[in-house]
């Protein structure tokens, strides 16, 4: 594919290409979570996708496009979660080599995780600009494919198949809604509803203290996180132009959310679903809870996005009182 916005006919072939390998994820509700909010929720649960999360999906479809040399040269990103993970594994699943730069501040779950999918990883220090130059170094020596976590249409494409699954299971859907960090998971999900569904609201939830993608879509121009310091730690990066573009002409609304929202998100997603939810993918039952009157009596699809938690750190867990 070119740069163009990529289409409903591009998530289906991604489907048909991607589905021997992941896993179709469930739809799971709560009564109580329902009673308590006055609204028909529906979590597509891609905590239970293969690696913890929803970037399996694009990661795969984006290795299925890899061929000769540049199949055999392996593939690249710079990561510090996620996108990581899942890149590490299609890798392997696919005969192929993962050469992954990480931060060295990374979550500890994550770099493990990394580590046992056999992906070559090459430390750097915190920041975009590190990972940048050091990603461009291994590039150099290896000549691996970079593939980006959001900004890459078959990456789009791949994620936006989590949505077309759970459209087919509930096409009853009022709303769906997805965190938005870099915009890959949100792009592909507005496509797809926009394609799937007449009418259907598309919606978007980010962290108040991390609001780049909120700002850039209401004042209509990109604008780049600037000093983020959320829990939410999966939605710390920027909009592209690509998945700027595709958010601006597709999406509905974003709404940004608490920090204290998140927490209470996330702990009402464990305790009354007995799911482990990843802070990030709290993001939009935080948005939800803080907007009842918005979401009253609406049927809403929520992308679950994923569960890779550090439980040494729970943000819900009791403090330890120094003695």
């Amino acid at each position: 594919m070119t740069q163009n916005t990529p289409t409903i006919r591009d998530i289906e072939e991604a489907h048909r290409r991607i589905s021997p390998y992941i896993h179709k994820t469930p739809v799971l509700t709560s009564t109580l979570i329902n009673e308590e909010y006055g609204a028909e929720l529906y979590f597509k649960c891609e905590n239970f996708q293969r690696t913890g999360s929803f970037k399996f999906r694009g990661a795969t479809n984006a290795l299925e496009h890899l061929t000769g040399e540049a199949a055999g040269q392996g593939v690249g990103t710079h990561s510090s979660g996620n996108h990581a993970a899942a890149l590490a594994l299609a890798a392997k699943q696919h005969h192929t080599e993962a050469h992954i730069v990480m931060p060295r501040n990374a979550s500890a779950v994550k770099q493990r995780a990394v580590e046992q999918y056999g992906a070559r990883i090459t430390w750097c220090e915190p920041g975009l600009d590190s990972r940048e130059a050091t990603y461009r170094e291994v590039e150099k020596q290896t000549g691996a494919h970079f593939v980006h976590p959001s900004s890459d249409e078959h990456v789009i494409c791949g994620q936006g198949t989590a949505t077309k699954e759970l459209l087919e299971e509930i096409p009853e859907l009022d709303v769906v809604i997805a965190p938005v960090g870099g915009g890959g998971l949100t792009s592909g999900m507005a496509i797809a509803a926009r394609s799937m569904k007449k009418g259907i609201r598309i919606l978007a939830a980010e962290p108040s203290m991390a609001d780049d993608a909120y700002r850039s879509f209401t004042q209509g121009f990109l604008i780049p996180v600037d000093r983020p310091n959320t829990i939410a730690d999966g939605l710390l990066t920027s909009l592209s132009p690509l998945t700027f573009k595709i958010i601006s002409n597709y999406l509905d609304d974003i709404y940004t959310t608490s920090e204290s929202a998140i927490i209470q998100a996330m702990r009402l997603i464990w305790e009354r679903m007995k799911l482990v939810a990843e802070p990030s993918a709290a993001v939009p039952l935080a948005a939800v809870l803080e907007n009842r009157f918005v979401f009253k009596d609406k049927k809403i699809g929520i992308i679950l996005s994923g569960g890779n938690v550090n439980l040494d750190k729970l943000p819900f867990a009791p403090k330890k009182q120094d003695k």
